[in-house]
């Protein structure tokens, strides 16, 4: 076994139920970080990378209340530009431009009085850099997903977090799905009993129908592993209290052989196993021809269901023994808070179903009220980390690979999650 971190001996006790959940919450709880900000009513942002992803955060960020764009970025003048028109037009003043190459964002860290720097860029290897940048000038930072590309990468930005007590964020947008968050809250309500495992995977075929499209190994490196898991993990760490009085143990990880003229593999699967003992199965699955389905399954001891098919049982409840039945039932019943409240809003006013105006509102409104977001610097690097564990592991014979403890033990006395409000 590859023994990056400390492996406890009280692994069984952490596997007990553990705190009650607490209903009615209205963020997630601190981590150790021990970042402490007060409400500030105006949100004042930096945005990097005015691609398409920048181009749609910029038109969700300028739908918010209480949010001042005040300085963009892009290596390419005309997306400046265009962001600036777009500010304007929405009765705010011009931004600062910044656009002198492929490190400008410095200066906009280093120059503007910010209290948020938003990093959409591509490729991916700047993400830590502008993160870093950020914190370093007594900046928030949030980042599209992956946070980072290595493990090395990852302790950089929980270091500079837990150094300069400033917020690293990863906009992780499948948090706020509609069914995510649903069967977040049918677990809260017990009604899939004690969680057992899950199944989710970024299972989209893209790459190479779509160059554009987010295929995402093409302008990272090539490598054999799962190499875009932020989005099949993100809500099922929610779901197991990842870093909030559980955590992910170690990876198993195999790939299929490639085909054609693909460097990569074209379907890679990971196993993952938490400390209460609990199992995972991820999938990458990009190159070959199928429908786009995350999946997310969760099964528990009285119950299943795999959310993105609209299949459901639990036993005792479903009318018919051993059949799946339809969730519409369900979201009327057990629909999510948030989802109540600002879904429909949400899916008018964003794109990915909701989950990207939800995402930035629940940002926007943890740093207005002076409280912790919904994610912080050590979900990102979790999250982030598995793809070159699978690597490592793939490239091992599915050798086990540990998972660093990014809050180097702070996990075991962290709150689980509870009902995020609005």
């Amino acid at each position: 076994m590859n023994n990056t971190c400390d492996r406890r001996s009280f692994v069984k006790a952490a596997a007990a139920t553990g705190a009650a959940w607490t209903i009615g919450q209205t963020c997630f709880a601190a981590h150790a970080a021990d970042v402490k900000t007060s409400p500030m009513s105006n949100v004042r942002i930096g945005l990097v990378g005015i691609g398409s992803r920048g181009t749609l955060l910029l038109s969700v960020l300028l739908d918010l209340q209480g949010v001042e764009v005040k300085a963009v970025c892009d290596i390419i003048p005309e997306r400046v530009a265009k962001a600036q028109e777009m500010v304007t037009a929405a009765k705010q003043p011009e931004p600062t431009a910044y656009s002198r190459g492929e490190t400008d964002f410095q200066r906009l860290c280093e120059t503007e009085e910010l209290d948020l720097v938003i990093n959409a860029t591509r490729p991916w290897k700047w993400h830590v850099p502008i993160s870093v940048a950020a914190m370093m000038a007594g900046k928030h930072a949030a980042t599209e997903v992956p946070a980072a590309e290595t493990i090395d990468e990852c302790w950089q930005l929980v270091e500079t977090a837990e150094k300069t007590h400033k917020y690293c964020v990863m906009l992780e947008n499948c948090c706020y799905f509609r069914e995510t968050m649903l069967v977040h809250n049918m677990l809260r309500k017990g009604l899939f009993g004690e969680l057992r495992h899950c199944e989710s995977g970024y299972q989209h075929y893209g790459a190479r129908a779509r160059p554009a499209a987010p295929g995402r190994p093409k302008e990272s490196k090539v490598r054999t592993a799962n190499s875009y898991p932020t989005h099949p993990i993100g809500p099922i760490a929610q779901w197991m209290d990842i870093n909030r009085g559980n955590r992910f143990d170690y990876l198993v990880s195999m790939s299929a052989d490639s085909t054609g003229d693909n460097p990569n593999a074209d379907i890679n699967t990971s196993l993952i196993r938490t400390l209460r003992g609990q199992t995972i199965t991820l999938y990458f699955d990009t190159k070959l021809p199928r429908p786009y389905d995350l999946i997310y399954r969760v099964q528990g001891t009285q119950g299943i269901c795999m959310a993105t098919a609209d299949k459901i049982y639990i036993e005792g409840r479903s009318p018919k023994p051993d059949a799946w039945e339809s969730m519409e039932a369900y979201y009327k019943e057990f629909e999510h808070p948030l989802w109540k409240a600002l879904g429909e809003k949400a899916l008018t006013r964003g794109g990915h179903g909701g989950g990207d105006w939800l995402v930035m509102h629940r940002l926007i409104k943890a740093l207005q009220s002076g409280t912790p977001p919904d994610m912080d610097v050590y979900d990102a690097a979790t999250w982030s980390c598995i793809t070159e564990l699978s690597e490592k592991s793939v490239a091992n014979r599915s050798s086990p690979m540990d998972f660093p403890d990014f809050t180097r033990g702070r996990w075991k006395d962290a709150p689980p999650i509870g009902i995020i409000g609005i």
